[in-house]
């Protein structure tokens, strides 16, 4: 498990220098507000969406649209590195923001238009972007010496975005028709099958053109990759297999659980579940309401998974301050150190508000306690321009000042599928997922994916 919450801490961070902010935001955005007393639940709802927004938004690459890597510049490569996979978790946070009437319909289409102009000129290989990419230009950044090339788990975050888009510029005019064909066009030339390796019965994280294989990374499950086979099994011009889930993702020394932790039944995944963020990227737009296959039921996972993180925190067995059930939340992010991808079995005293705050849907009452105290109790070293920052570690009484687009991201869109379900809605609603869920045999009693 050490090994691969390594592996997955490398991927979603890469190497950052804790440099000063340098980048700045466009004019004519949303104005931020400091701490408000008194709020409703409602109320708070609505300022921490709408200023978390503010890093899509404000923060966005000025040429591209696209949602940059983190508010601090990230190692060796200045301000232009925008993210594939955050930037899909933006553009979904976008629709919420239209939505929410936080921003005009005609700046969000406006936005978009931007976006995917940028994406049909910028680098793909086999119709798969890389991981990171420059926002002026669109030419691919390296992640790492040999991750120079398709990322296929970012790739299938930014297409959870984008068809979610689709789906909502749904209107007969040509600047949204154009919105829907350019998405149609680069998610029609997603070469998912290619990803299998030759045809074997797994799908794989990265090809290179310099590099080919050398990552080697197959991606079997538990963890926040789901979405990918579900999109895999979803496209229509290069789709896998269903063999291609049943043999490879659920087929793993760590899929399969069904211990008892806290009095909660985990059926999937690590030991006490891993980082929180396994139940937020692939349910940003998947709906696990309802959602079963033949391996779990997504909803029982997700909510377990999140009460055993919650009653971790709770019981807090190594002591460190501040821990309780207003304060919880362990998650992939910044800390004391650098990064880590932060877990019960890796708990190094930090709390990350994106864990508990994303979790809404599966612990509102939860979550709740622990809004009102990171805005009202923290407010004043945690709260700031692009809503609450990454993490902070009060036995170390280290605050980070830093934003990352994959954990604000979260923030936005899970908080509105618990208020109206409105990302799920949209998702859901595409024929290309319905079909991929039936092929995979999943059962959903929100959604009827089998008729």
């Amino acid at each position: 498990m050490k090994k691969i919450l390594t592996i997955l801490a490398l991927l979603c961070a890469g190497f950052y220098a804790n440099a000063q902010k340098k980048n700045s935001a466009p004019t004519g955005g949303i104005k931020p507000v400091g701490i408000i007393k008194n709020l409703s639940d409602s109320a708070l709802l609505d300022v921490v969406q709408r200023q978390t927004f503010r890093y899509f938004w404000d923060f966005g690459h000025p040429v591209s649209g696209l949602a940059r890597e983190r508010s601090n510049v990230a190692y060796e490569y200045g301000d232009e590195v925008v993210t594939t996979g955050g930037s899909g978790f933006g553009i979904m946070a976008m629709l919420v923001a239209d939505k929410r009437k936080w921003i005009t319909h005609d700046q969000a289409v406006d936005r978009m238009t931007k976006i995917v102009e940028f994406l049909y000129k910028a680098d793909s290989y086999h119709g798969v972007f890389p991981h990171w990419m420059d926002g002026k230009t669109g030419k691919t950044i390296r992640f790492s010496r040999k991750d120079d090339g398709a990322d296929l788990v970012e790739t299938s975050f930014l297409f959870q975005g984008l068809l979610c888009a689709r789906q909502y510029f749904n209107a007969n005019n040509d600047q949204e028709r154009h919105i829907r064909d350019v998405i149609n066009w680069m998610w029609g030339e997603v070469e998912w099958n290619w990803f299998t390796r030759d045809g074997r019965d797994v799908l794989y994280w990265h090809w290179s053109p310099n590099n080919g294989w050398a990552m080697n990374f197959p991606l079997r499950g538990f963890n926040e990759c789901l979405i990918t086979y579900v999109l895999a099994a979803s496209g229509e011009r290069y789709p896998v297999t269903a063999d291609v889930y049943h043999r490879g993702w659920a087929q793993s020394d760590f899929f399969k659980n069904g211990k008892t932790f806290y009095g909660h039944v985990l059926p999937l995944g690590f030991d006490y579940g891993g980082p929180l963020f396994y139940t937020h990227y692939s349910f940003m737009g998947l709906n696990p309401k309802g959602l079963k296959d033949r391996y779990a039921d997504y909803w029982e996972q997700n909510l377990n998974h999140t009460l055993i993180n919650h009653d971790y925190c709770v019981n807090n067995p190594k002591k460190f301050k501040g821990y309780g059930p207003y304060c919880w939340g362990l998650t992939a992010s910044d800390n004391h150190e650098g990064y880590n991808a932060h877990s019960p079995t890796n708990d190094l005293g930090v709390i990350t508000p994106t864990a508990a705050l994303s979790a809404f849907p599966y612990t509102p009452e939860y979550s709740m306690k622990a809004l009102r105290h990171f805005y009202y109790d923290l407010g004043d070293k945690i709260w700031g321009e692009y809503g609450f920052t990454d993490a902070f570690n009060e036995s170390k009484n280290w605050y980070a000042k830093s934003y990352l687009a994959i954990d604000q991201g979260p923030i936005v869109v899970m908080i509105e599928n618990y208020r109206s379900g409105l990302i799920w809605n949209l998702f859901m609603s595409c024929p290309e997922v319905q079909q991929g869920l039936k092929k995979l045999d999943f059962q959903s009693s929100t959604y009827h994916i089998n008729q």
